[in-house]
Order: C-alpha cells, then sequence, then structure tokens
C-alpha cells in the first residue's frame, strides 16, 4: 500500500485542524451590528448637539439630520423586511428564481479541464487527462494552484455586495438629508438588489468550487460532482454551529462513498438540478438574512462587502479542505483509520451570536429523489 509523502502528511494534518479562517462574532453579525449601532449613534449624536453648548446654531438643523438619518436605518429595515420573501419556499417565486437559474448557466463558463492538464503538463508532470492528476503526489497539484482561487472569488463577491449595498441603502442617506422620499429605493429595488446579490454569490461559489474540483482532478459536470460541490457550498454558507456541522457531515459521507467509487445509476442531472433548485431557495434565503446590515445608510456598502467577501472566502477555505481530504483518502484509504471522530466538528456552543438554523441538507434531499440512502 503506497505512503504519502513528508508533504502529504503535512497538509492532512492541517486539514484535521481545519476550522476556516477566524473571524470574530462583531464581523460574523456585521449586519445586524452594524444597524444596531448605526441607529443608537443617530440618538446619542442628535443628543449631543442639543445639548453641547458651542452648537446652539446648529442644533435645530443637526438635530433633523442626525435624527432623519437614525430614523432612515428603521425605515429602511421594515422596508426591506415588508418586501422581502419570509420564507426559504417563497425564493422559488421571487426574483431570485430566474436570476439564480441564469447565474446557474454560466457559472462555470470558462472552467476547462484541458486547460489544467494543460498546465501540469508544462511543469513536466505525466498527465495526460483530468483523472490523471489525481496520481499525482500533492506538492504537485498545489504547485499549479496559484494563489487566484483565495482572492479572486472573494473580491469579485465583495464588489457585488457594495454594489447592493449603494442601491438598498444609497438613497436612504439622500432621503435622511435632503427630507425629500424621490431618492428612497423602492421595494421592487430592494428586492432586486438583494435578490439578484444573492445571485451572484450563489453563482460565484459554484465556480469557486468548481475551479477547485478541477485542480484537484475532479469534473464539476458530472452528476455526483456536482452534489459534492453543493455540498462544499452549502457548508461554506451555513447560518448556524448545527447548520453547518450537518453540512460537514455531509461531505464527510459523500466523500467515503465517492472514494468507494459508488456506482448511481439512478443518479442524473435531472435529479441534482431538483435538488439544485431547493438549495438556491434554501441559501438565498440565508443570505439575505444575514446581509440585512446593507439596508444602513453608507455602512451598507461597507457591510454588503464585507459580508460577501468573508462568506466567499469560508467557501474557497472550505472547498480546498474538502477536495484535499478527498484526493489524499483516494490515494491513501489507510488516513481515515488516523482521522478523529471530532474532525471537521465546529464548537461554538458558547456563541452569543449563533442562530438556531436547521440548516440544508442535501443528501437529504438526495434521498427525497429517490437516490442513495447516505445518511
Amino acid at each position: 500500500m503506497a505512503e504519502p509523502s513528508e508533504y502529504e502528511l503535512a497538509a492532512w494534518r492541517d486539514i484535521q485542524r481545519f476550522k476556516g479562517r477566524p473571524l470574530s462574532a462583531a464581523l460574523r453579525s456585521a449586519g445586524e451590528g452594524v444597524s444596531n449601532g448605526a441607529a443608537a449613534l443617530g440618538r446619542r449624536a442628535a443628543t449631543y448637539l442639543e445639548n453641547h453648548p458651542g452648537a446652539q446654531s446648529v442644533v435645530s438643523r443637526g438635530r433633523g439630520i442626525v435624527a432623519k438619518g437614525a430614523s432612515a436605518v428603521g425605515t429602511g429595515a421594515r422596508k426591506a423586511a415588508g418586501v422581502l420573501p419570509t420564507s426559504a419556499a417563497d425564493w422559488s417565486g421571487s426574483a431570485l428564481g430566474s436570476m439564480q437559474r441564469t447565474v446557474a448557466k454560466i457559472s462555470r463558463v470558462g472552467l476547462s479541464p484541458k486547460r489544467v492538464v494543460e498546465l501540469h503538463q508544462k511543469r513536466g508532470h505525466d498527465v495526460s487527462k483530468l483523472s490523471d492528476l489525481r496520481r499525482l503526489d500533492l506538492e504537485q497539484i498545489h504547485a499549479v494552484r496559484g494563489r487566484a482561487l483565495s482572492w479572486y472569488y472573494p473580491a469579485t463577491a465583495a464588489v457585488s455586495g457594495m454594489g447592493a449595498g449603494l442601491v438598498i441603502s444609497g438613497g436612504e442617506l439622500a432621503t435622511a438629508v435632503s427630507g425629500g422620499a424621490a431618492a428612497a429605493p423602492s421595494g421592487g429595488a430592494i428586492v432586486g438588489a438583494f435578490a439578484g446579490d444573492a445571485a451572484i454569490v450563489i453563482g460565484l461559489a459554484s465556480r469557486a468550487v468548481g475551479h477547485a474540483s478541477l485542480l484537484y482532478g475532479y469534473d464539476p459536470e458530472e452528476p455526483a460532482e456536482k452534489l459534492f460541490v453543493l455540498s462544499v457550498v452549502n457548508a461554506g454558507t451555513a447560518a448556524s454551529v448545527g447548520a453547518k456541522n450537518a453540512a460537514f457531515a455531509d461531505i464527510s459521507r459523500l466523500t467515503q462513498a465517492l472514494v468507494r467509487g459508488k456506482a448511481w445509476k439512478v443518479l442524473n442531472d435531472s435529479v441534482v438540478a431538483r435538488i439544485a433548485g431547493r438549495f438556491a431557495e434554501a441559501v438565498g434565503h440565508t443570505l439575505t438574512k444575514k446581509g440585512l446590515g446593507k439596508v444602513v445608510p453608507v455602512a451598507g456598502i461597507l457591510v454588503g462587502g464585507t459580508f460577501n467577501w468573508t462568506t466567499l472566502e469560508g467557501i474557497v477555505d472550505t472547498a480546498e479542505m474538502a477536495y484535499r481530504r478527498r484526493f489524499l483518502l483516494e490515494k491513501y484509504p489507510q488516513l481515515l483509520d488516523e482521522e478523529p471522530i471530532e474532525a471537521f466538528v465546529v464548537d461554538d456552543t458558547d456563541d452569543p451570536n449563533d442562530v438556531v438554523d436547521d440548516g440544508f441538507s442535501v443528501l437529504d434531499e438526495l434521498a427525497v429523489e429517490g437516490g442513495p440512502d447516505l445518511r
């Protein structure tokens, strides 16, 4: 039985310690924190302007502007709450539905197995087809990987989030300062911005994970691989500790099934498409709830960019871990005996910002569709 190289053993040990890049509680709950903080700041500033001895000449005007700014936060949040779909199921009939289908069609355009093989051949690696990559040493895989995966997708998502924040919150500031309603974004603009941003994030996530899949020698267009891509995106976007642990459990079980080379005759593109559709609805709802800070005037632009960046960053990190683990287990099945039971379990039970969320299970949906029950 083949034995892993020192490089591969070091990578395996890193996988066992995987927890993702640490994010502060303030960053994870940026939307709610900024919304609440901006409103409180507005109230404090209004009080200061009223009481400060040297500000009597601007009290009236200043108080009005600040009070309107603070009020705009609440107004924007109420408007968003009033027009946005209230459950994951409602997203199927919202703007996200059509946008998600369009983005899904183009999300992996340009990800070419042939291009990846050519990059390895240029480095002198003995490969002629994509699956040959899985015979290489992990160090050779990483030599071709590069660093673009780690920053390109988060940066692109951040631009989308900032744009959504500008559309959603930009008019609120103008409304607060001018006292007019013409600049305020309409309900349709809010829904469109939230739905469009969610669709772009889902599309970028799918592309980023598909990119990682190719780099490790797996074709993301195969039905079983599409399920794996969904499982990875699901883990990267899970909103609670419980949902994240359940999503990691899905990845682990699916990895073992794929490593064993299970043939799933019942699995086809139509089954995967139905699962992907329900997944997009659930994730669109989750992304919207977590990104409500976009309604805050001006700060919503920063919140939108930060939230999208950290979301894609988490998905890319999860993809790297999941495919690296699968790559090594396929070459060295004996490593599974060394894996601790608690691997990939996220222990954040003391986090006061954690939310109750049952999450989405790709394997549950697979069983519902009549596929193999891997739970």
